[in-house]
């Protein structure tokens, strides 16, 4: 079984910074692509940023030059890092990643895992 847990999310003002951490646990045999999602009130969640396994980020147009997205292969941890965060960066930041799972020997599965959510609000 695998979890993603996420941490770091808070209240914040405007401009100021924070940084979000997602670990993958569990009968991980690698993890694959990882990313930040987010999904603000009254809106559909969106694609933040994303990193492949080698290190290849994408990132949404409206977070580009702000946030920085990274990761550390070694302890299955993504981060996200946001600064001169504004209102409209309100949301709950969900982390996904893609994981293959040793589920015997030899038998490797691939599935696509959301992490549980964390609350990023930017208010003054």
């Amino acid at each position: 079984q695998v979890q993603l847990v996420e941490s770091g999310g808070g209240l914040v003002q405007p401009g100021g910074s924070l940084r979000l951490s997602c670990a993958a646990s569990g009968s991980i045999f690698s993890v694959n692509d990882m990313g930040w999602y987010r999904r603000a009130p009254g809106k559909q969640r969106e694609l933040v940023a994303a990193i492949t396994r080698g290190g290849s980020t994408t990132y949404a147009d409206s977070v580009k030059g702000r946030f920085t997205i990274s990761r550390d292969n070694a302890k299955n941890t993504v981060y996200l890092q946001m600064n001169s965060l504004k209102p409209e960066d309100t949301a709950v930041y969900y982390c996904n990643a893609d994981i293959t799972t040793a589920q015997g020997p030899g038998i490797m599965t691939g599935d696509n895992y959301w992490g549980q959510g964390t609350q990023v609000t930017v208010s003054s």
